[in-house]
């Protein structure tokens, strides 16, 4: 039997975060030809123009090893971020898809209720999502495999455990405790915290980390990676992230307390065992163009027993002080929620994605 033929598609470079310990395994394993696809960046410039964009990661990825391709058809499995567009062009392949990012944004849902007549294998991080996919009515052909976090992976097997290394490479100082604002670009706090959170982590170390789309104007404005550029120059304690240190999980290892509004990396931190901060939004008021909302959870309650809420730019410093000493109550509710919310958490949840593709494959061939 001839080698197994892999595509990793990954769509937008922010997603390799959610496959890089899946790479490594499956790089690592003479019996996968593996493949690449990242091909769907895009930049808006002034604002009309909207172009191909390549991240010059890929350059360095290619040295390394990485085999990037425009072709879909030929492989055995076809592991993917997001859906298929135009998925009769993958022919028979076993259809895999990790979720890019976890969270309470109600996008998931709204792609497989899109899908229901192609058959995926979902591999999700918890019962809850479980649960969440099942409820959607969504599930259509597809099965849901609980596997884990592979993302976190590297976290719970040590790889960050040098917290001193990490922040030192961003000119950080390791004694002071470290928040990380993560905020997402819709529906986001930026706006509204963009002042006060400069001057209420003064005492701390403060790393901004942006979503990818923050940066390239076509979801999202330029102005909002523009303001951060602006301000960080004004305060020493400060550092914004550039878009090309696409995986968040080493600054989430390096933080004390995380600030989010309705970023998955709020919903990731909870499985760190570390308490977050959650700027509340009006989340009955957040929807898409049709009216469905943004948000399958009002983020006003979401963790709001095990994280810290805040409602205003004038609670952050109170906030920050909370989480960074949370009471026992929250750490039990903290407990409870993560027990649902994640399964494993114990560094093999790739290991677990890998054994499934391979007994699904297994079964195919009978």
């Amino acid at each position: 039997m001839g080698r197994i033929r892999l595509l990793i598609k990954i769509g937008f470079l922010y997603h390799k975060a959610a496959f890089d310990p899946l790479i490594d395994l499956f790089l690592a394993d003479d019996r996968y030809d593996v493949h690449f696809a990242l091909d769907e960046e895009r930049v808006r410039r002034f604002g009309l123009f909207t172009r191909p964009f390549r991240p010059a990661l890929l350059d360095e990825l290619e040295r390394g090893g990485y085999r990037f391709t425009d072709r879909r058809d030929g492989f055995d499995v076809v592991l993917t971020g997001d859906p298929l567009i135009g998925v009769e062009r993958y022919g028979d392949a076993l259809r895999c898809f990790l979720n890019h990012g976890t969270g309470i944004k109600s996008i998931l849902y709204r792609h497989l209720a899109k899908n229901l007549d192609t058959r995926y294998e979902i591999f999700v991080e918890g019962q809850y999502r479980v649960d969440r996919i099942l409820a959607s009515g969504a599930v259509g052909k597809s099965a849901i495999h609980l596997v884990g976090l592979p993302k976190l992976d590297p976290f719970f097997q040590g790889r960050y455990a040098d917290r001193a290394a990490i922040l030192a490479r961003w000119g950080l100082d390791p004694a002071r405790r470290t928040v990380l604002f993560a905020p997402t670009y819709k529906p986001t706090c930026m706006y509204e915290v963009k002042d006060a959170l400069f001057e209420a982590t003064r005492e701390h170390n403060l790393i901004v980390k942006l979503h990818h789309y923050s940066w390239m104007g076509r979801y999202a404005p330029h102005r909002q990676h523009r303001i951060f550029e602006t301000r960080v120059k004004r305060f020493p304690h400060a550092r914004l992230l550039p878009m090309e240190e696409y995986t968040i999980v080493p600054a989430m290892a390096a933080a004390d307390t995380l600030l989010s509004e309705a970023s998955s990396t709020v919903f990731d931190f909870l499985a760190l065992g570390k308490t977050g901060i959650v700027y509340d939004l009006p989340g009955d008021r957040l929807t898409h163009s049709d009216g469905r909302p943004i948000l399958e959870e009002d983020n006003r309650e979401f963790l709001k027993d095990a994280f810290v809420h805040v409602a205003s730019p004038g609670d952050l410093a109170a906030g920050i002080a909370k989480a960074l000493d949370p009471t026992p109550a929250m750490r039990a509710a903290a407990d409870r929620e993560r027990a649902y919310r994640f399964h494993g958490l114990d560094g093999r949840a790739s290991e677990r994605v890998k054994a499934t593709i391979e007994d699904l494959l297994a079964a195919r061939r009978g």
